[in-house]
C-alpha cells in the first residue's frame, strides 16, 4: 500500500504514483492533489521500503504507520507540542517500545510523525497490505 506513496528530497509533503513511462514519474501530492514530473536526477524513497532501526529485527514503516494509528487512536501526533516538552522520544516509544536509541535520532522520530500524520490527514486508516488468507490444505477423494 505505501509503495506508491513517495517522499522527494528538497520537496515537501508525500506524493503518490499517478504513472511513469520510462525515467520519468507523474506523482500527485497526496495533500492538494497537485500533479507533476519528477526527474530521474532527483532522489525519491518509497515509504514501503523503509525500516527503522530497533534492538531486533529492523521494523518496517508501515508496520510503524499502523501501531500509531492503534496508539493514537486514529489522530493526528502534535509533534511542535511534543517537541517542545521534550516528549517525541517517549511517544515514539509508545508507539515502537524496542526502537534503538542509539541509532534512531529525534529528526528520524519528527519525520515519521510528520509522515503520519499527512498520510491520516489525506484520509489512509490502513498503511500495511491486508495479510493473504490462508489456502486451505486440498484433500484428496
Amino acid at each position: 500500500m505505501l509503495r506508491e506513496i513517495l517522499s522527494i528530497t528538497g520537496k515537501p509533503g508525500l506524493f503518490k504514483i499517478v504513472t511513469h513511462n520510462g525515467r520519468v514519474l507523474i506523482v500527485e501530492d497526496i495533500k492538494n492533489g497537485k500533479r507533476f514530473a519528477v526527474s530521474p536526477r532527483d532522489k525519491v524513497v518509497s515509504l514501503g521500503d523503509v525500516a527503522m532501526y530497533t534492538t531486533g529485527e529492523d521494523l518496517p514503516l508501515p508496520e510503524i504507520f499502523e501501531n500509531c494509528y492503534k496508539v493514537n487512536e486514529g489522530k493526528t501526533v502534535d509533534v511542535k507540542a511534543l517537541q517542545a516538552d521534550g516528549g517525541l522520544a517517549e511517544a515514539f516509544a509508545a508507539v515502537v517500545p524496542d526502537y534503538d536509541r542509539d541509532r534512531v535520532y529525534p529528526s528520524d522520530i519528527r519525520k515519521m510523525f510528520t509522515w503520519y500524520n499527512a498520510l491520516v490527514e489525506a484520509g489512509f486508516t490502513t498503511f500495511t497490505e491486508p495479510k493473504a488468507a490462508a489456502e486451505e490444505p486440498k484433500t484428496e477423494e
